[in-house]
Parts: structure tokens; C-alpha cells; sequence
């Protein structure tokens, strides 16, 4: 979510802004928040904009149909703070500027020091990293809201517009020109120090800020771990079909998941942290105290690791908002949990079929599958895919 904070009218007697002094104020107000790191990025057009209009025409981005709109200000991010109101009542207008500096900043959400190896319970379905705490978009938008407040009183005459993931800005390349850390072939920011479980966040501001200088080495080289990891093959160097995407897949796309991908997705009913996982850029440090420390509003709620599918099968919507109120896990709907918890199951049972001959317990589980796959009452996206997930057991029976 982008929020606008008008400025703070510049009076004549205001002393000039030093662009150097600012810049040391507004880093040492980032890090005053908590944030685990910042940096400013320079205004310049993106450097992949072809990459991006191939990518949209090949259709990679699957139903995020919101990626196509707004292509110009991705392309000239600097075009962010167009269209900023200043003004009172009837003398409210729009006002046509350009953005001077992009301050960026990173939430760490986990550490490369916890292990995530241990074994989830049988027939619960994994949530990623991130989505086990506290939704992100609130507890970033918070401080970043504060930070621009603030710094509008301090700066008279000086714009600002918080943006969290959902403005149309290419914030992986900011972050990258404000030093924040590379961006990866799995198209992560991966910071030298924290590893990939970072969040980020921008302020757009016609603040004149000195940029960040130094940028962070590609240090990915000839390592495909990521690429090879992948479950349903969906990355390629530098670039990452969404379509093919295990997180694409639970949380974005609204319609059926093609059968032929139910087996990639294995456990996960929403999202997927496997290419961050056999990342060695993620892997723990021999010193603790140089893997830096995960900000204390995302510290994860053992019960949010994974859920139990049948438990999710039987959500009524009150279930399912109680269980989510305050995690970002609440953007999927009801139908797509089911349809996601369905997949899962029918994964679990496929692994049962192959390791045991505990014939009734498959059994029972495939008449929780048949339920649903006939049950008229159930939304389509949900009989649909209880009813794929049965063929696919068939066929590998």
C-alpha cells in the first residue's frame, strides 16, 4: 500500500537543505525504527524494462493482472509522486513533480541461524517464513508512516509517499542501487550479512538525498542451488515464471492449480521458502551475532509453521478469519485454503501409497477427498480440485 504524506509548506526564512546532512539524518532515523537496514536509492529509469515487457508478454505473471497497469511509473519510478494533493477544500490540486530520492529500508523477518529442518507433523500443510507472524504490510507501514511524518515537519517543502509491495515500483532494484544487497537468481535481495529473509519498504520523497555509493556484488556466480531446488522448475537465471511458482500458485492465483503441478507443490499451502532454504547465502554464520537479529514484531508463532489439512478443510470463513487476523495469510480466501489444503492431501496420501501398506488409512483419506469432489455445495474451485487431486491418485495407483 502506497500512503501520501503532504508536505509542510516552506516558508522563506527556512533555512537551505544541506543534501548531506539530510541524508545522514534520515539513514539515522531508519535505523532508529528498528529498521535493519537502509539506504538511498538514486531516481533513474529501470534497467529492465525490456525484461519486463517480455516477461508481461509472455504471460509470466499469470493472473497478477495488476502488473500490467501502470507499466510507465515501473519503467520511470520517478513518476511515483505525480498526481501528490496539496491544498484545502476547494483549492485541492494535483500536483505534477518528479521524486528526488528513494529512501529504502529492510525488515529481517527470520535468521539464517534457525533451522527449519524439523518434521512438521504428518497431514499439515507448511506455511512459509514470513507468513508466520504478524502481517508486514501493517507492522512496516506503522514506522514507515511515522518516518514520513516526521521528516515532512523537519523538511518543509519536501514530498513523501510510503509504498509497501503494492505500489507499482520495482522495489527489488531499488534496493539493490541503495546497497541494501544483490539481487539474485532466484530474484531475492540477498543481503551479505542477513542472507534472503529481508523485507522491503520505500519512501518516495522530492527530498534531495545523496545517494548510496556503494552497491553490493552479484556474489551468486556459477551456483544454481535455486534453480535446481525448485519444485516446480519455475526459475531461470535472474527471472522467475509465476505461473510455475509454488508462492504464485497458493496465494495469487484465484482459479484451479493445473494438475500437473499439484506434485511440485508438495506440503506448502501457502507460499514456499525452498529456494531460500538451499540458498548458502542462507546458511547459519560461524559468528551469531554477525547474522543479525529478526525485528521482534515478526518473532513466529510456532502454531502458524503449518496447519492441519483436514482442520482446513473443515474451516467455516469465521474459522479461517479468526485464524488469520492479524497475518498476512489472510489474502487467500477460504476456497483457496481449501483448495491449496486439498492439493497438499492429496500429496500426503500419494507419499502414504508408496511407504506403507496401511491400506485403511489411505482409504479414509480419500473418502475425505470424495466428500468434497461431491459435494454440490462446495464452490467450484474447491469440488474441482478435490475431484483432479482424485484422478492424479488414480493414475498412481
Amino acid at each position: 500500500m502506497a500512503r501520501v504524506i503532504p508536505r509542510k509548506p516552506r516558508r522563506d526564512d527556512d533555512p537551505p537543505i544541506d543534501p548531506v546532512g539530510a541524508t545522514r539524518d534520515v539513514l539515522a532515523r531508519c535505523e532508529k525504527a528498528g529498521f535493519v537496514c537502509a539506504g538511498i536509492a538514486p531516481v533513474q529509469g529501470t534497467a529492465f524494462a525490456h525484461e519486463l515487457r517480455a516477461w508481461l508478454q509472455a504471460g509470466k505473471h499469470g493472473e497478477m493482472d495488476f502488473l500490467e497497469r501502470d507499466n510507465h511509473i515501473r519503467e520511470e519510478p520517478g513518476k511515483i509522486m505525480q498526481g501528490v494533493r496539496e491544498g484545502v477544500g476547494d483549492g485541492v490540486q494535483d500536483r505534477e513533480q518528479q521524486a528526488r530520492a528513494f529512501i529504502v529500508v529492510a525488515d529481517q523477518y527470520a535468521s539464517r541461524q534457525d533451522s527449519d529442518h524439523e518434521p512438521h507433523e504428518p497431514l499439515h500443510g507448511r506455511i512459509a517464513r514470513y507468513a508466520r507472524s504478524r502481517n508486514y504490510h501493517d507492522v512496516m507501514k506503522k514506522r514507515l508512516h511515522a518516518l514520513a511524518d516526521a521528516l515532512r515537519i523537519d523538511y518543509p517543502g519536501s514530498d513523501f509517499r510510503t509504498c509497501v509491495d503494492t505500489a507499482p515500483i520495482m522495489e527489488r532494484e531499488l534496493a539493490a542501487l541503495a546497497g541494501i544487497g544483490w539481487q539474485a537468481k532466484n530474484t531475492l535481495i540477498i543481503n551479505p550479512r542477513l542472507g534472503s529473509y529481508v523485507l522491503l519498504g520505500v519512501i518516495a520523497t522530492t527530498l534531495p538525498l545523496i545517494p548510496t555509493s556503494q552497491r553490493v556484488p552479484d556474489s551468486c556466480g556459477t551456483c544454481t542451488r535455486c534453480i535446481d531446488a525448485c519444485p516446480t522448475h519455475a526459475i531461470t537465471p535472474y527471472s522467475v515464471d509465476a505461473r510455475r511458482c509454488v508462492s504464485y500458485l497458493t496465494i495469487e492465483r484465484r482459479s484451479p492449480i493445473p494438475p500437473d503441478l499439484h506434485a511440485g507443490i508438495g506440503d506448502w499451502i501457502f507460499g514456499c521458502d525452498i529456494c531460500q532454504e538451499v540458498c548458502p547465502h542462507n546458511s547459519p554464520r560461524p559468528d551469531p551475532t554477525r547474522a543479525g537479529e529478526t525485528h521482534p514484531a515478526y518473532d513466529a508463532d510456532a502454531s502458524r509453521a503449518s496447519l492441519s489439512l483436514l482442520q482446513v478443510l473443515g474451516w467455516s470463513e469465521t474459522d479461517r478469519r479468526e485464524a488469520f487476523k492479524t497475518s498476512p495469510m489472510k489474502r487467500a480466501s477460504l476456497a483457496m485454503m481449501r483448495r491449496n489444503a486439498l492439493i497438499a492431501l492429496g500429496n500426503a496420501i500419494a507419499g502414504i501409497m508408496g511407504a506403507s501398506t496401511d491400506r485403511t488409512r489411505v482409504s479414509e483419506l480419500r473418502d475425505q477427498i470424495e466428500s468434497v469432489a461431491n459435494d454440490t455445495n462446495q464452490p467450484e474451485l474447491v469440488q474441482q480440485t478435490a475431484q483432479d487431486v482424485l484422478r492424479r491418485l488414480e493414475a498412481v495407483e
